[in-house]
């Protein structure tokens, strides 16, 4: 009986694991997330995100995501990403963030 317990306790981590999904991006500022031109601008984001503005990860194509956990994240500002994580509401999870 242990062992068939052990099986699905694998079996259901593997498949919590497997739900996770990536995002391709930029990590900028809110205010700034509309402005194709401040995608990559890393002093802008430092600033902006400094000075309360929250990051945010924008797409090539312009989608937007809030972020759930901010430190997470803010080392990144300015710069290309991939973030794994899980869709919470309408932010994303942070699991991990991967400088592109």
């Amino acid at each position: 009986m242990n062992r068939i317990a052990a099986v699905f306790a694998m079996a259901a981590g593997l498949s919590a694991g497997a739900m996770a999904e990536q995002w391709t991006g930029f990590i900028i500022d809110e205010k700034c997330s509309t402005n194709a031109a401040m995608r990559g601008n890393v002093a802008c984001a430092e600033r902006c995100i400094k000075g309360g503005s929250p990051a945010v990860l924008v797409t090539d194509e312009g989608k937007v995501y809030k972020i759930a956990d901010q430190k997470t994240v803010v080392e990144h500002a300015g710069k290309k990403v991939t973030i794994t994580g899980k869709m919470d509401g309408e932010s994303i999870k942070v699991d991990s963030v991967k400088a592109e």
